[in-house]
């Protein structure tokens, strides 16, 4: 049988990278073997559900290239894939009802007041509340009589409090625990839904799905999983848990900080495929370790053996690194049509903009980099004149002050104020003095743009000022290096 994964998320906000990453490894896991790769909305809890949400999923999973084989608007012959939908046609309250008939599943009526009343106990250092069984001891026809009244109830399964059970993960092989750990955890709720995990048992039997990925946090709670499919007598489906994604302080990623999700990143000017790329490394490393793949490559490459069971920093000091390397790889017209709106934001007067493009395009790494990086167009900067001395280049406020005495009245006689034409005058200059070219080039680039660090050279950014312009500010350098020597 092929592999058939699914991405099952509950339309509850914003697409955080932790749930991008399931859904990339579920599609790469799929399409490496051939496999059909499913989207299913699971919308049962219908207090978390957020208006928008999941239009969110698709836009998300559209934008990343994450095309799935079937789900609610392709239909595979596994539909509803909304579990809502799916609610309607009853499955779930027949699946519950089979297992209350084996016994592996109960009616419980015990209302809130006395579920309050029962005793905690400490689980691996957690404070839970385990359900006494009151009401597995309920003849039938006491459970009939409340059925029969109306009286609210939920469905338990009916997890045996003596002995261990087994389960197996593909990274963290068999992992066994105390059946005395196990609570007898709600199926179906009071309000008729099915519970999270128990719509996750059904749906993924029914839809023949192979493998099931999902973060580690949900390894406790796989025993429970496991002795449904024994309940039933399914075979279960190969389970993938994920590492934890932590922050640079390595605590857990927060979903609330701002950019966490694939829409932050998108608004803070991060490439779709640079994100995918780099979430795919969350965690998984190819066997020659080398960066930078396209998603046809990581589909090629990508063997879920050898996801890591330690946790994954989220570094965004080298998703910036990806994105500037994607960036760099750009066609210069799909680049110019994102850079466009960030240089005219920066930029009212008339310049250029492809050249200025074309001067940053190698130098940043998320495009909101291009405001503080061409400002200095739109304006000269107020700057301090001890910018002048660079050891390097062997320059000091003295040298610079006669550089650009010398070069003035060149450079306002010139006609030719293309970059070649500046660059020829500049050049013979430095001939003339017998100096290296950081000697002349560093005061003039200073004068005319007043930044420590410019997309490109002197002559480059005088081209695209124009003659007025560049003049206009290198007597400004002028003057603020003959004021600081009277100072």
């Amino acid at each position: 049988m092929k592999n058939r994964t699914r991405y099952a998320p509950s339309p509850t906000g914003k697409m955080h990278v932790g749930n991008l990453r399931t859904a990339l490894y579920e599609f790469l896991i799929a399409k490496h073997e051939g496999g059909v790769f499913m989207l299913r909305i699971e919308d049962t809890d219908q207090e978390r559900f957020v208006e928008g949400a999941t239009e969110i999923i698709y836009r998300t999973l559209e934008r990343v290239g994450l095309k799935h084989d079937e789900g609610p608007d392709k239909d595979g012959g596994y539909g509803p894939y909304v579990q809502s939908e799916r609610m309607k046609t009853g499955i779930y309250m027949k699946y519950a009802k089979e297992l209350v008939e084996k016994g592996e599943a109960y009616y419980c009526f015990c209302d809130k007041e006395r579920l309050d009343s029962l005793k905690t106990e400490v689980v691996e250092g957690k404070e839970i509340t385990i359900y006494d069984k009151h009401c597995l001891s309920l003849s039938k026809e006491e459970v009939e009589a409340n059925l029969a009244a109306g009286k609210p109830f939920v469905i338990r399964q009916n997890n045996p409090r003596e002995g261990t059970t087994t389960f197996h993960d593909e990274l963290y092989g068999d992992i066994t625990v105390e059946n005395a750990e196990l609570d007898d955890m709600i199926l179906i709720k009071s309000d008729g839904y099915p519970t999270y995990n128990f719509a996750n048992v059904v749906d993924d039997h029914t839809m023949n799905i192979t493998h099931v990925v999902r973060g580690n946090e949900y390894l406790s709670s796989s025993p429970k999983y496991a002795r449904l499919y024994a309940a039933f007598g399914w075979e279960p489906p190969k389970y993938v848990h994920l590492p934890l994604v932590t922050d640079e302080n390595h605590k857990k990623l927060a979903k609330r900080g701002g950019s966490t999700s694939f829409e932050d990143l998108m608004e803070q000017g991060f490439l779709a495929e640079a994100v995918v790329n780099f979430i795919a490394l969350l965690g998984w490393s190819p066997e020659d370790n080398r960066e930078i793949f396209t998603l046809e490559e990581l589909i090629e490459a990508f063997d879920y053996h050898r996801i890591s069971k330690s946790p994954a920093v989220y570094d965004i000091v080298k998703l910036r690194w990806m994105n500037g390397e994607y960036i760099k790889a750009m066609d210069f017209d799909a680049f110019y049509g994102m850079a466009e709106p960030y240089l005219k934001k920066a930029l009212t007067r008339d310049f250029d903009l492809r050249k200025i493009a074309a001067m940053v395009k190698t130098r940043i790494e998320v495009f909101p980099d291009i405001l503080e990086m061409v400002d200095f167009f739109q304006e000269l900067p107020e700057y301090d004149p001890a910018m002048y001395t660079h050891k390097k280049m062997k320059t000091n406020a003295q040298s610079s002050l006669e550089v650009l005495s010398d070069l003035l009245p060149r450079l306002e006689v010139q006609e030719d104020y293309s970059n070649d034409g500046l660059y020829q005058t500049l050049s013979k200059y430095v001939e003339e003095k017998g100096v290296k070219n950081g000697y002349v080039m560093w005061p003039v680039r200073t004068a005319v743009s007043g930044k420590q660090t410019t997309p490109a050279g002197a002559t480059e950014i005088m081209e695209v000022l124009g003659k007025e312009e560049s003049l206009k500010r290198i007597r400004k350098g002028i003057e603020l290096l003959r004021n600081a020597a009277e100072a």
